[in-house]
C-alpha cells in the first residue's frame, strides 16, 4: 500500500517518538488520513500514536480542530495561518506531544495563479514549544504524487520537531 520509502520514514518516525516518550497526532486535509495511516501501516504503533483528525472542510477545520471561521475567510484552507490552527488544534484536542497538520492542493483542479495544484502548507505543532510552518510547491504532479510527497514530507516534519 505504502512505497518503501514511507514505510522506513514512518518506522524511523515511531522508534524517534519512543526513544523520545512523545506521542504523536495528526490534522489532515489534503492528504485524508494518509499520514496517519502510514504510522499506523507499522504494527506496534498504538504506544507513540494518539490520534488522527480528518478535516477536508473548512466546516469540519472548525468544529473539530477550532479553526476559527476568521482564519478561512481572510485567507481560506490552504495557507499558512490554517495550517498552524489546524496543528495548534490537534495538539489541544489530543494528549499528543507533537501533533502535524496538513492542508493542500492536490489536483488536478482546484488550483489558481496564486495558489496551484501542488501547493501545500504544513506545521508542526508540540507542547512547550513553537509552531513550525512549512510550504512546499510540489507542482501539478498528479494527485497521488502530491499526495504521497506530503506524506514522506510530514514525516520528515516529525522527526525534525524531535531533534
Amino acid at each position: 500500500m505504502f512505497s518503501p520509502k514511507i514505510i522506513k520514514l514512518a518506522t524511523e518516525t515511531l522508534q524517534m517518538a519512543r526513544d523520545k516518550g512523545y506521542h504523536l497526532a495528526t490534522a489532515e486535509s489534503c492528504t485524508g488520513g494518509l499520514i496517519m495511516g502510514a504510522l499506523t501501516e507499522i504494527s506496534g504503533s498504538s504506544d507513540v500514536v494518539v490520534r488522527g483528525f480528518i478535516t477536508y472542510t473548512n466546516r469540519a477545520k472548525m468544529e473539530v480542530l477550532g479553526v476559527t471561521g476568521e482564519i478561512l475567510r481572510i485567507g481560506g484552507a490552504v495557507t499558512q495561518e490554517t495550517a498552524i490552527a489546524m496543528a495548534q488544534g490537534a495538539l489541544e484536542k489530543s494528549s499528543a506531544t507533537i501533533a502535524v497538520s496538513v492542508t493542500g492542493i492536490a489536483g488536478p483542479g482546484g488550483g489558481s495563479s496564486d495558489k496551484p495544484v501542488g501547493l501545500v502548507h504544513m506545521a508542526c505543532a508540540s507542547r512547550g514549544g513553537p509552531t513550525r510552518h512549512e510550504k512546499y510547491l510540489f507542482g501539478d504532479i498528479g494527485r497521488g504524487k502530491v499526495r504521497e510527497e506530503t506524506v514522506i514530507s510530514a514525516l520528515k516534519l516529525f522527526q525534525t520537531a524531535m531533534t
